[in-house]
């Protein structure tokens, strides 16, 4: 497979997940405000542009953190390179220069998602801004369904395996970062701790799997372990970065320096004490998974986006016999 294409299918996916958990993130924050005692509301908000890293360029255009400042900014706004908007038509060009790696169904999927994020910026930010974020969650499920349904299972689909899982894990990481602080000292049984933990969970998509992995009470120890530790829910940090794992081994086997990078980010997560997991020690452990992410992120772009000669992976290895 050609270097370019296999940037374009990974970036198409990252682009994807990144606009599908901008417009959860606001959904969740949308109706966690309503229910939660919090007199700052606009830390609340700018708390959605710390996860991002966009704050600075935020506070180049808005003057205050409110509900409508900081969804016109994760929306549309042109001079946010990470804007739902912004995102999905990056993830329609790279799908545009490969279309004969994806499938028809795709490509479709694609397009009405890139047509629905159109007509909603004619309408203003404050129309129907619920519906939009569902229309935006559901788009992004859909086109992740039809590729399981009708994409071959080769070096195309592991690149899009690859970035989905990826950008799920990066982003878990940070709003883990971000939101724990806040939530270690909690009181317990509060409606407090209930109302941010169940927001945590939702902001993840990780709410209804940790109700049928846990069904006692909400405890903030308890979810900051699942959605860093848990093996078999699909949005949890370890979870993703295994599936990254066994994307790279189909691609190019155990060899490369993304597979090293990554596998060193798993066998940490794995053999990880939870009890370890307190304020300090947390905060120490998602600051290297981050940077291990993001090295590891450096990596995969340094060994398969370049025009080196790479080792034949399992697909390569078959296509040859």
């Amino acid at each position: 497979m050609l270097s370019r294409v296999a940037e374009s299918l990974y970036w198409m996916a990252r682009h994807l997940e990144r606009a599908e958990i901008t417009s959860r993130v606001l959904h969740v924050n949308y109706h966690g405000l309503l229910d939660a005692d919090r007199a700052d509301h606009g830390l609340a908000w700018r708390q959605l542009l710390l996860l991002g890293g966009s704050d600075e360029v935020f506070r180049e255009h808005f003057d205050e953190y409110t509900a409508e400042t900081v969804a016109e900014f994760l929306l549309w706004r042109p001079e946010n390179p990470n804007a739902v908007v912004a995102c999905v038509a990056r993830a329609r060009e790279n799908a545009r220069g490969v279309r004969d790696q994806i499938s028809s169904e795709m490509w479709e999927e694609m397009n009405r998602l890139h047509l629905l994020l159109g007509a909603g910026r004619a309408g203003g930010v404050t129309r129907a801004q619920h519906e939009l974020f569902v229309h935006v969650r559901d788009g992004s499920h859909a086109l992740q369904g039809v590729m399981r349904a009708t994409m071959p299972r080769g070096e195309a689909y592991e690149f899009i395996e690859l970035g989905a899982h990826i950008e799920r894990a990066d982003v878990s990481a940070r709003i883990l970062a971000v939101e724990s602080p806040f939530v270690v000292d909690l009181p317990a049984d509060s409606p407090e701790e209930t109302v941010r933990l169940t927001a945590l969970l939702k902001s993840c998509g990780a709410f209804e799997a940790f109700r049928k992995a846990d069904s006692t009470a909400l405890r903030a120890s308890r979810v900051l372990e699942y959605l860093l530790l848990d093996r078999h829910g699909p949005r949890t940090v370890l979870y993703c970065l295994n599936a990254c794992l066994s994307s790279l081994q189909a691609i190019a086997g155990s060899s490369d320096r993304p597979h090293r990078a990554i596998g060193r980010l798993v066998s940490e997560l794995s053999f990880l004490d939870p009890a370890e997991l307190q304020r300090d020690e947390l905060a120490a452990l998602l600051t290297r998974t981050l940077r291990g992410i993001d090295d590891a992120s450096a990596q995969i772009a340094s060994t398969f986006f370049t025009t080196r000669v790479l080792v034949p992976g399992a697909y390569a290895q078959a296509q040859q016999q």
